[in-house]
């Protein structure tokens, strides 16, 4: 039996709305030391975690670009959706990794064009 969310007609697979669990599971590994073991539950629980605050944080940026009618959720939607659902813990790391990846970009496309 497949775990769909929804109703029939726009149900979503559970395979479909969760991260990977390797990758899940491999993020982290990489915080915990090398011995360490982590049960598949606790990696099911993070899995459905954080699937979850990128829903819910999604969910938040595109109902700003809605009422702005706009049909593109940008890196600003993003982290303006956090601070608004209080992730200020997470909206300036965020902030500041979108302006490093737009500098690079932006140099990146500047050395294309050479």
């Amino acid at each position: 039996m497949e775990d769909n969310i929804g109703s029939d007609d726009g149900s979503i697979k559970e395979q479909d709305r969760l991260l990977p669990i390797a990758n899940v599971g491999r993020i982290m590994k990489q915080i915990l030391p090398a011995n360490a073991k982590i049960s598949k539950e606790a990696k099911e629980t993070m899995q459905e975690c954080v699937s979850e605050f990128i829903s819910f944080v999604t969910s938040e940026a595109s109902e700003k670009c809605r009422k702005e009618r706009r049909k593109t959720v940008n890196g600003d939607d993003i982290c303006w959706a956090m601070e608004t659902l209080g992730f200020d813990n997470y909206a300036g790391p965020s902030r500041r990794y979108l302006h490093r990846y737009r500098d690079l970009e932006g140099d990146k496309a500047n050395q294309d064009r050479r």
